[in-house]
């Protein structure tokens, strides 16, 4: 089959790979009919993320129809049209069961490695390192669904890919950022990162009752549909973040922020991200938590900070005693997307929101090396992949 694979930084290649089989009775196997490059995948194509092997396959986000299925898998049958969390869960674990899937204890068969890092580990993810269990991802023409019993859901009738897709990872962890925030009716809330889950965040935060958003980033086309949702805008390269957020919020502060960047914030975000960027290129340091400096800032006395921006390691001159002087609250995880999957999917049937909103390119595998490229470095007016096999 074709695939998307990974040959080190700055080099995804489309070439064919051995197909996937059956390891497991509770597997199925999927035709992939959608697949999208998410703005985690850009760590690994910068290569910020370890243990990542020379011909990966990688994406974490897909869906399509199931060609096979193990003997001890009930729950689906050939021909069903499924979405497929990128979290990888058992089911039936001590996490799983309290709705905590991206904690399972069985899915990451190198746990021990994972241990070694974070202390514990979190569940297996598909096409994001070895470190994460090793699996191959949803970029590719077939994907093989461990735990498949427990994880996809399927499609109702009438509704398209696009609907859906997103249903895999970035509605979820979009609105889990929105949800970490006990919004209020008309609480004010900020948002660092205006791609693809940031949109989410934002159209989530509103659902939720938010009486206003800000939404934080440089790129015109992203600021352009932050504000067809609603929210205000700010241009971090034309104004003081901190400045502006107090004078929208009348001195007070947002009553949360949003972290939906991670560890690659821009240089251009201030001298601390050009000090984070230097200590990276040299080994000094793993992550650049430019954002979540500023966002610890700007949130009120005992506001929340949600961070569903990928960290992978070791963050330097986090202002704690700010935190903990203020009373602030933090909010962060892998989504559970098991958890949230239905009841989002819910939502779409209900016409509350159709996720596709976010789509600017859409093409086969073939594209995907330069769409990588064109997405990382949001050329092109591009906010959203997706790619059919």
């Amino acid at each position: 089959m074709k695939a998307l694979t990974w040959h080190g930084k700055g080099d995804i290649r489309c070439e064919s790979v051995a197909d996937p089989a059956i390891q497991h009775g509770r597997d199925a196997i999927i035709k992939v009919t959608s697949c999208a490059i998410c703005g985690s995948d850009l760590h690994l194509f910068d290569g910020v993320m370890p243990s990542m092997e020379h011909g990966d396959v990688v994406g974490h986000e897909a869906m399509g129809e199931v060609v096979e299925v193990g003997r001890d898998n009930k729950a689906l049958t050939v021909g069903d049209r499924v979405v497929v969390p990128f979290t990888i869960a058992c089911g039936d674990c001590f996490f799983c069961k309290r709705g905590f899937h991206s904690g399972c204890e069985r899915s990451n068969p190198n746990k021990a490695d994972a241990e070694k890092l974070w202390g514990h580990s979190p569940a297996g993810l598909f096409g994001y390192s070895h470190l994460l269990g090793g699996y191959a991802g949803g970029q590719a023409e077939y994907l093989r669904v461990p735990y498949a019993d427990s994880g996809p859901v399927k499609v109702p009738e009438g509704l398209d890919d696009e609907q859906v897709l997103f249903l895999s990872d970035i509605f979820p962890t979009g609105y889990m950022a929105a949800e970490f925030c006990n919004i209020q009716p008309g609480d004010t809330i900020a948002i660092w990162g205006c791609g693809p889950v940031g949109q989410m965040a934002i159209r989530s935060a509103f659902l939720l009752g938010a009486g206003a958003v800000i939404a934080i980033d440089a790129v015109p086309e992203r600021l352009d549909l932050a504000r067809a949702a609603g929210a205000w805008t700010l241009d971090f390269t034309e104004e003081d973040v901190y400045d502006r957020i107090q004078d929208l919020t009348k001195g007070r502060g947002a009553d949360a922020c949003i972290d939906a960047v991670g560890t690659e914030a821009s240089v251009a975000s201030g001298l601390d991200a050009v000090v984070d960027r230097l200590k990276v290129a040299t080994f000094m340091g793993t992550d650049r938590p430019h954002v979540l400096r500023q966002a610890i800032q700007c949130c009120r006395n005992f506001g929340t900070v949600s961070i569903v921006g990928v960290y992978g390691g070791l963050l330097d001159k986090i202002p704690m005693g700010s935190a903990i002087n203020r009373g602030l609250t933090f909010r962060m995880a892998q989504t559970p997307v098991q958890r949230y999957l239905p009841m989002l999917m819910d939502r779409i049937v209900a016409g509350d929101i159709d996720p596709s909103f976010v789509i600017t390119h859409r093409a086969t595998l073939e594209d995907g090396p330069d769409l990588y490229k064109t997405f990382r470095d949001k050329t092109d007016g591009c906010i959203k992949v997706v790619m059919r096999p």
